[in-house]
């Protein structure tokens, strides 16, 4: 019965680390597409919504996706998508495109904002870092209080 209480936060922790290499892996595919310094005119093919939430009282988060089309400077076709962009932009819009000449496929239709994208990703991380704190202390002080100096204990 004792692994539960340290499977589930360790799977917790898991997760969590993850979502973190998802996070910074994102925001250096940012800062490698804003300082490249290749840009292109990109149209939008489409655009739409998804939601999340909404069970029982939660509220209903809606985030905006687009998928882009341009062709980079050596003329090869690229389309991408990416989440959270501006509300205004609709299919058929042309936008300036943000890519690096290696992975043109992560190009960012966001504008250049180092300093914001640090520190969403800052944010992020430090949330994060509470969930496995947290995690990591509840592993302890079970352990603390509940655990057995037997480690053979309860078995046949």
């Amino acid at each position: 019965m004792d692994v539960f209480f340290y499977a589930v936060p360790g799977l917790f922790i898991v997760a969590v680390a993850v979502v973190a290499a998802r996070v910074i892996s994102r925001s250096l595919d940012l800062r490698r597409a804003w300082n490249s310094g290749l840009t292109a005119e990109a149209r939008c093919l489409r655009s739409y919504t998804t939601t999340s939430g909404g069970a029982g009282d939660s509220s209903v988060t809606t985030t905006l996706h687009h998928v882009f089309e341009f062709r980079t400077r050596e003329g090869r076709a690229v389309r991408f998508e990416e989440s959270g962009g501006h509300s205004t932009v609709l299919e058929g819009d042309i936008v300036t495109v943000h890519y690096t000449a290696e992975r043109p496929e992560k190009a960012t239709a966001h504008a250049p904002s180092p300093g914001k994208a640090a520190a969403r990703t800052i944010g992020v991380l430090v949330l994060l870092g509470v969930v496995v704190a947290f995690c990591v202390g509840f592993m302890v002080s079970y352990h603390t209080a509940f655990a057995s100096d037997d480690p053979f204990a309860g078995m046949p």
